[in-house]
């Protein structure tokens, strides 16, 4: 196997990403277009989107960062949103799609029609998001995209698997696709359910950071892998495991946490500028095996069915955003009110992204019976078509929308008041849980160290000296051992009252990392004062 050209793949893309942040233009489209461009450079190899490596082997770890980084508590208050637009909408959407390319194109059986409704229904939500950080959309619009993103594949790989059984002749039924996707759901769930507390024991009782973070890197493919082998939806089993090791994330080691953080961006930072940089480069494989699909003819095409996926995501999301408030009161009670304006932008954040591309690609050639499958060629033309347009289209001009609408801008006042509410709460707790450490006399520290635990305001740069050669003379440990527990027991008892205050809902999860993260630091550096 030539590695060469995946290390320039993983060294371009990266250059490219980083180069983006230069530029007002999002690292997706950046890297796509690089990824067009370089697609016809002479003596460049050709990068086929393999779906046997996509699907297992980058879509598990990008699905797990992402989770992790979720809230689950968010995406439980959004839960009804997100589900109508995760499965219902990429249903309607598979449905809809399918039945405009079977009247659009000539010949298209209706069967091999859904396969490309499917294919194309799940949006990408991973350059969707970015955006929507980067230029400061209210959280419930984020964690709705986000929560989309998370979910939304397990639906249209569902929806693909139903369609194509009926298109290669496997005879499927309606009945038997509910069946299979009600399989697949409660499946792949089901497996999350049963792993998560066990992965979870595992990350809070190994000893050593090192496999700890070993642990971690395999854990999405463990999930995924094990759902697909019951025939359950290895994509839910990562999200599920995830969102909940992400919620307990807070137990695990500190020094696992500060190393996690650091392997998983540089993972999802890779795998991401890979991962669209791949599409780009897809442009001479799908042209190629066009065939007499050309000129405009299969301009016509590709306009209609872009247009058929963009309004389509609209007649969804305006009704699934109101109806369900005027027909429930129960709704409208426990639910923030939807505004057109958060709607417009959650139906014009519709760009696909690689997952559509991979599963085109895994459309096989032929049929059962031999025949070649209808229109292979021109399905993944009109897919990697709709993946280009969209991420142009609408990822060019999702910025500029979100500013002309002018949502309500973050409050940094709010938040700094909400940090700093959190923290005297925790510092107060702190302190209580330091002076009943110190009352016991196996906890006896030099004036000095107690005061400096006491006020966590000066340096510990006096802290060797004033700890060398020491002893407690009740429990026979080194004051520099007695010093690193009572500062690990003071931080464990503010980072439990930042926990508390996320799972009452007083901090955001996003606010609570940041806790944690100083936290995270600040034992850090005494351990290694006290080493």
């Amino acid at each position: 196997m030539d590695v060469m050209p995946l290390l320039l793949l993983v060294a371009g893309s990266a250059a490219v990403a980083g180069a983006a942040r230069r530029t007002p233009v999002s690292a997706p489209l950046l890297l796509v277009a690089a990824g067009l461009a370089v697609s016809y450079v002479p003596g460049v190899p050709d990068y086929t989107l393999d779906p046997n490596v996509v699907l297992p082997l980058l879509l598990p770890p990008l699905l797990y960062t992402s989770a992790v980084d979720s809230s689950y508590l968010d995406l439980r208050a959004q839960l009804r949103p997100v589900a109508l637009l995760s499965v219902g909408y990429v249903l309607f959407a598979t449905f809809v799609v399918g039945w405009a390319a079977y009247l659009i194109v000539p010949g298209l059986p209706l069967t091999a029609a859904l396969v490309l409704g499917a294919v194309v229904a799940p949006p990408d939500a991973v350059a969707a998001t970015a955006v929507a950080r980067r230029v400061g959309l209210p959280s419930r619009i984020t964690t709705i995209l986000q929560g989309e993103s998370l979910l939304n594949d397990a639906t249209a790989i569902t929806a693909y698997k139903v369609a194509l059984a009926a298109a290669v002749g496997e005879g499927a039924t309606w009945a038997g696709g509910v069946e299979k996707f009600l399989i697949a759901a409660v499946g792949g769930v089901g497996v999350g359910l049963v792993l998560m507390a066990p992965l979870h024991w595992l990350r809070t009782h190994l000893k050593e950071a090192l496999l700890q973070n070993t642990l971690s890197l395999l854990i999405p493919f463990v999930a995924y892998g094990v759902a697909e082998q019951l025939h359950a939806s290895g994509v839910l089993a990562v999200v599920t495991v995830a969102l909940y090791l992400g919620h307990r994330a807070w137990e695990v080691d500190f020094a696992t946490r500060l190393q996690e953080e650091a392997v998983w961006k540089m993972v999802a930072f890779i795998l991401e500028s890979a991962v669209f940089a791949l599409i780009g480069l897809q442009l001479p494989i799908v042209l190629r095996g066009l065939g007499a699909y050309e000129g405009t003819e299969a301009a016509w095409y590709t306009v209609a069915v872009f247009l058929v996926v963009v309004v389509t995501r609209f007649v969804w999301v305006y009704p699934a955003a109101f109806l369900p408030r005027l027909l429930s009161r129960r709704v409208r009670e426990r639910e923030e009110s939807p505004t057109w304006r958060g709607a417009m932008v959650t139906a014009w954040a519709g760009m696909r992204g690689v997952v559509s591309l991979a599963i085109a690609f895994s459309i096989p050639v032929r049929m059962h019976n031999g025949a070649p499958f209808p229109q292979r060629n021109l399905l993944l033309f009109l897919t990697f078509t709709t993946v280009i347009g969209t991420l142009v289209v609408q990822g060019l001009t999702l910025p500029p929308l979100i500013r002309l609408l002018k949502f309500p801008g973050h409050d940094p006042q709010a938040a700094t008041l909400a940090e700093a509410n959190a923290q005297a709460q925790a510092s107060r707790a702190a302190e209580r849980r330091l002076e009943e450490l110190l009352s016991d006399e196996r906890n006896a520290l030099p004036p000095p160290l107690a005061d400096r635990l006491r006020t966590v305001l000066e340096r510990r740069r006096n802290a060797v000296w004033e700890r060398l050669g020491q002893v407690n003379p009740v429990t026979g440990e080194s004051v520099d051992y007695t010093y690193r527990r009572l500062s690990r027991e003071v931080i464990s008892a503010e980072r439990a009252i930042f926990v508390r205050l996320r799972d009452g809902r007083y901090i955001d999860d996003e606010m609570l990392r940041t806790l944690l993260r100083r936290l995270d630091l600040e034992e850090a550096a005494a351990y290694r004062e006290a080493a």
